[in-house]
């Protein structure tokens, strides 16, 4: 009888395990992204206008990945803190590690296939009111480490998204809709960059979701 018993006990102890859900470890995002209502409110409070100035705009009135500390850049350091598992060498690059990828959901193991994401892109913050900003300020804004602008996202997805805002693009991953509507808010917020009607439209939309 004890006998049985036992052989129960592990086998129904056998089927919990087997059925247990493990979370998923916590990823890391970019900091200070708002709270739902928080973007609600930084949005209505944002000056609606056309965007301008597009046909003067270059990359490199934008100077980015700049040094931040020893021997890393921006980019190095968006990768460090965005990935998992990631070694680096004495140039501070990824020599290991797996990134995953929120905007379409992909996880990468090679850093080559890694862009970093301006999730409001600079020809799009420049339209938007950067135009009129010194250098030194547009290269504060292209290597923010403090807000939810830098963003660690798979090539392919950099790639379709280029320079639109989210009345033209937005994240394959429905799920990070929310997440994304929040983080551009901010940074437009943060910097005082308008957003034009249809881009206002479609981050209300996203916000929905949330």
């Amino acid at each position: 009888m004890v006998r049985l018993l036992r052989v129960t006990l592990v086998a129904v102890t056998a089927v919990a395990l087997s059925t247990l859900v493990v979370p998923a470890p916590a990823r890391a995002t970019p900091p200070n992204i708002p709270s739902y209502s928080t973007a609600v409110g930084r949005l209505n409070s944002l000056t609606v206008a056309a965007e301008s100035h597009q046909s003067s705009y270059q990359r490199d009135l934008f100077p980015h990945w700049i040094t931040i500390t020893g021997t890393c850049n921006t980019r190095e350091q968006v990768l460090k803190r965005d990935g998992s598992n990631v070694t680096v060498d004495a140039n501070c690059y990824p020599t290991s590690g797996s990134w995953y990828s929120p905007y379409d959901g992909l996880t990468r193991t090679s850093p080559a296939e890694i862009s970093i994401d301006h999730v409001v892109p600079l020809a799009e913050a420049w339209r938007s009111g950067a135009w009129a900003w010194s250098t030194a300020q547009r290269q504060t804004y292209a290597n923010d480490l403090g807000g939810p602008e830098l963003w660690a996202v798979t090539g392919s997805v950099n790639s379709a998204k280029g320079d639109k805002d989210p009345a033209a693009w937005k994240p394959p991953r429905t799920d990070f809709h929310c997440t994304y509507a929040r983080a551009w808010i901010q940074v437009k917020w943060y910097y005082a960059l308008s957003v034009d009607s249809a881009e206002k439209s479609a981050l209300s939309s996203m916000l929905n979701t949330c």
